[in-house]
């Protein structure tokens, strides 16, 4: 367990034996062949035009089109650049391998690799960039493939002082069947601001009963009111009021008071300083002024198969929906704008929908398209590994795993949700028109206004 503490600077007697003299530069980049300059990624314009194959009042918006020309697209805005709070994406991983969803359909390709997936996701981060606010963040979701290099391209272009974390999560059940390695269950997230100035609400988990108990063990004798007993220091040395002396005590060595004496007074005077038999002091934090058990950067609550029941799209890696419901939840307010370019089966768009805010998708990928669609018109469908057996699979609980937050919204059972745009890369409307007409026959049957004129 490492006890130590940390200051900039070396002043004690111990001797470092060292050679190594560096230069006074310390910054760095990473450097691959066809790396190409962000001026000339920024000023690029979009190729492609997007035809509105169905029109909706609701705000959001969805495209089919490669997302590189579609941000491109989008920076043109001016009601749009710079104003996406909360951009998550789900890229390809570098696996050179192509996906398939539950039916065994191609659904996209991940065949970029080396330096081509490098420079593929750069370019995109720096578009993304442009589009994010100023107190807007960004959560990038891959696995051990690329996370290192992703991290440095990130550092170049969100700047490393924005940096907030980097999340592991665990993303499926224990693996048995590993060969001369650890099993490998976990991914990360990346997570950045554009700015110092980002929106922040910390997730926290509901206390249970039994973490109560063992967390918050006593029990004030005047108010009834359950409490835990903290130190009143913490560490590192100041020389300011808080590594003054406070009623003949000083803090321990190499440490200072949380608070000023004369703030422990005013604690102390309420009854909220516990002093031990022996004269230690601490302080009292009650269970009633606590907001939750706060979320650390190691997630074990949301991975992706968690049992059979849950009901899904069927779009390979398809993501838990409560993740998605924790990042929107923790960087954006009600009305802000959360863009996914790489939408595929549509989670981001769907919890961003279900939470109040408004939402961007794209995808290059028909089958993610349509997936979208299936999802917020038809609605979410189990689909577990059980025989094919009616009478079975009908009596199935389709309840949705659930976080341990009380106040989780997500609700897997909704349909009929016509509250997107959707624009296509006009060379590509007659193939998408004819994929999605069942699609778009149902919402014209349910919600004729939203068809734009001469219909789809």
């Amino acid at each position: 367990m490492a006890t130590g503490t940390t200051i900039n600077s070396w002043n004690e007697e111990v001797q470092i034996t060292s050679s190594e003299i560096f230069p006074s530069s310390f910054s760095y980049q990473l450097c691959y062949e066809g790396k190409t300059p962000i001026e000339q990624i920024i000023k690029k314009e979009a190729e492609f035009q997007y035809d509105e194959l169905l029109k909706s009042s609701h705000g959001n918006k969805l495209f089919y089109g490669d997302n590189l020309d579609v941000l491109q697209h989008l920076i043109k805005n001016k009601s749009l650049k710079g104003k996406i709070k909360l951009v998550y994406i789900d890229p390809p991983y570098a696996t050179n391998s192509v996906f398939r969803n539950r039916n065994q359909k191609d659904s996209y390709k991940d065949d970029l690799i080396g330096s081509h997936y490098i420079e593929f996701l750069r370019k995109r981060l720096i578009l993304l960039h442009q589009l994010i606010s100023d107190d807007g963040a960004i959560y990038l979701h891959l696995d051990n493939n690329m996370i290192f290099e992703s991290k440095l391209i990130l550092d170049e272009v969100f700047g490393k002082n924005n940096y907030r974390g980097l999340i592991t999560r665990k993303k499926c059940s224990n693996k048995n069947s590993t060969t001369k390695t650890y099993g490998n269950i976990s991914d990360y997230i990346l997570f950045y601001s554009k700015t110092e100035t980002y929106t922040w609400h910390r997730p926290s988990s509901a206390w249970t009963d039994e973490k109560i108990q063992k967390e918050y063990p006593c029990i004030d004798q005047k108010s009834g009111r359950k409490y835990k007993k903290v130190p009143i220091h913490a560490p590192g040395i100041r020389n300011g009021e808080t590594g003054k002396e406070w009623k003949g005590m000083l803090p321990p060595n190499g440490k200072h008071w949380q608070y000023t004496p004369q703030k422990l007074d005013d604690l102390n005077v309420n009854g909220d300083i516990y002093w031990s038999a022996t004269g230690n002091p601490r302080r009292k934090v009650y269970l009633d002024e606590d907001k939750g058990i706060p979320i650390q950067d190691i997630w074990l609550d949301v991975q992706d198969s968690l049992n059979q029941n849950i009901k899904t799209t069927g779009y390979p890696t398809e993501k838990n929906p409560h993740l998605l419901e924790r990042i929107i939840k923790s960087c954006t307010t009600s009305g802000d704008i959360v863009l996914d370019c790489f939408a595929g089966s549509g989670t981001t768009c769907d919890l961003a929908e279900q939470l109040g805010r408004k939402w961007i998708g794209i995808d290059n990928s028909s089958e993610a398209i349509e997936n979208i669609f299936k999802r917020f018109i038809n609605g979410l469908e189990i689909f577990g590994d059980y025989v094919q057996n009616e009478s079975i699979t009908g009596t199935m609980d389709s309840k949705q795993s659930t976080l341990f937050e009380p106040t989780s919204v997500y609700n897997a059972n909704l349909s009929n949700r016509i509250v997107f745009s959707f624009y296509s890369d006009s060379r590509y409307v007659e193939n998408i028109r004819e994929q999605l007409q069942n699609y778009f026959q149902k919402i014209s049957e349910t919600a004729p206004t939203c068809i734009p004129e001469g219909g789809v």
